[in-house]
């Protein structure tokens, strides 16, 4: 197939996914502010419903890598969007935090099954000539569906009310069968690469090879920082930095507002930016080296967003930022595939997505714990201080890929 062709399959189920996310972006807007409405009787149960999907998630993913290898990626996509549609048409009516638990809970199963059968479609679609792109289409197209839940979704709840809304958004989920049926492989996903062998013929397991387990190191570090720590305190670092009101010229914005104005600003721009990146990434000659360029420019920026400065400078600086997270997380996903063609697919994107989840999980905890010790400013100079020792490991590569190479050469002349 042409790469248009074999692009096509990545839009359309990026698409589903996109369409899928609308009902538990909406939930992250709605849930706070009605949580009466859902029959929740305090506050610390909102933090858990919007967090226990995400903790599932954490022992389901092996199981769903271990599933794919003995149902196609269709069958997946289209349980995903079956448990999608039920859990979000369900809540709305719900009216009870431990119907709402398993809800959430059954949502993180059938995202789970979403992400890697997004990923393995990936993978077996492309080469690391677009590997790049795909997976920027992927990330951009994807975070469609957030911005949409989140904006659309909360002003459509204010007018027509979350049973209503919620109903709409399951019915949506389901429109995206008939696509599935026409674009999804039917076929099972490859458990190894065929060319990833040691010297004995027998295949290469991912903890024997190096850039395997720092992908995955990366992975949970990066989603530790961007995912975790800055998404769950941007809006604590505006209210620090200015106020709880922030005043843009006639305008009073409130800390939380501008906080959602700057995500939706990334996930408006992501379908392009993405994309963008992730070819840049596949035609760059030292794909390494861009990692840790991106890498230095994010902690530098989060190392300087805590200091006093004018506001039209933090805030240029701050969307500056906004556009590094979302060419980090496009460079790594596009890492991590490229390191599961060394050896087992399921194995390296399953233990990826674990990764991810578990970095995700730890970040607002360990962002808020130093907020109550040593201050909202540390949150940041510490982020800034993973992504720089994260950067200086990833040049480690080059110096012994080279050094591995002149020794090759030198033996080979010895012959």
């Amino acid at each position: 197939m042409t790469t248009t062709n074999n692009k096509r399959p990545v839009i359309v189920i990026s698409l589903i996914t996109a369409i899928c996310l609308l009902g538990d972006s909406m939930l992250y807007v709605v849930l706070p502010i009605w949580w009466r409405d859902f029959g929740l009787t305090s506050l610390w149960e909102v933090g858990i419903l919007l967090s226990v999907n995400r903790l599932v998630r954490l022992p389901l993913n092996p199981l769903i890598g271990w599933l794919y290898r003995r149902m196609s990626k269709r069958s997946g996509i289209l349980l995903a969007i079956l448990l999608t549609a039920v859990t979000t048409a369900s809540y709305g009516i719900a009216g009870s935090f431990w119907l709402l638990f398993v809800l959430r809970s059954v949502w993180g199963l059938a995202w789970s099954f979403l992400r890697l059968g997004g990923y393995f479609t990936i993978i077996e679609l492309s080469d690391k000539t677009n590997r790049g792109q795909f997976m920027g289409t992927f990330n951009g197209l994807t975070g469609i569906g957030s911005l949409v839940g989140m904006l659309a979704g909360s002003f459509a709840v204010e007018l027509f009310g979350i049973r209503n809304v919620a109903f709409v958004f399951g019915l949506a989920a389901l429109a995206a069968i008939p696509f599935v049926l026409k674009y999804v492989s039917a076929g099972k996903t490859e458990s190894e690469q065929s060319a990833s062998r040691t010297d004995g013929g027998q295949p290469v397991k991912p903890w024997q090879e190096p850039v395997v387990v720092w992908t995955l190191i990366s992975g949970l570090l990066t989603a530790m920082v961007f995912q975790g720590m800055y998404n769950s305190t941007l809006s604590r670092l505006i209210q620090v930095h200015e106020s709880t009101y922030v005043q843009l010229w006639t305008l009073s914005i409130g800390a939380a507002s501008l906080a959602g104005i700057l995500q939706a600003l990334r996930w408006g721009l992501q379908p392009w930016l993405s994309p963008w990146i992730g070819k840049k990434f596949d035609a760059s000659n030292n794909q390494n080296r861009m990692f840790v360029v991106l890498l230095v420019c994010s902690a530098c920026l989060l190392a300087i967003v805590p200091f006093g400065m004018p506001l039209a400078v933090w805030l240029i600086l701050l969307i500056g930022l906004q556009l590094t997270v979302t060419a980090v997380t496009t460079i790594i996903d596009a890492l991590a595939t490229n390191a599961a063609e060394r050896a087992s697919k399921l194995a390296v994107m399953t233990s990826y997505t674990v990764a991810t989840d578990l970095g995700a999980s730890l970040g607002p905890s360990i962002a808020y714990t130093l907020d109550e010790v040593v201050g909202t400013s540390a949150i940041y100079w510490c982020a800034a201080g993973v992504l720089l020792l994260l950067s200086s490991r990833w040049l480690a590569p080059f110096r012994e890929r080279n050094r591995a190479a002149r020794t090759s050469s030198l033996q080979e002349r010895q012959l």
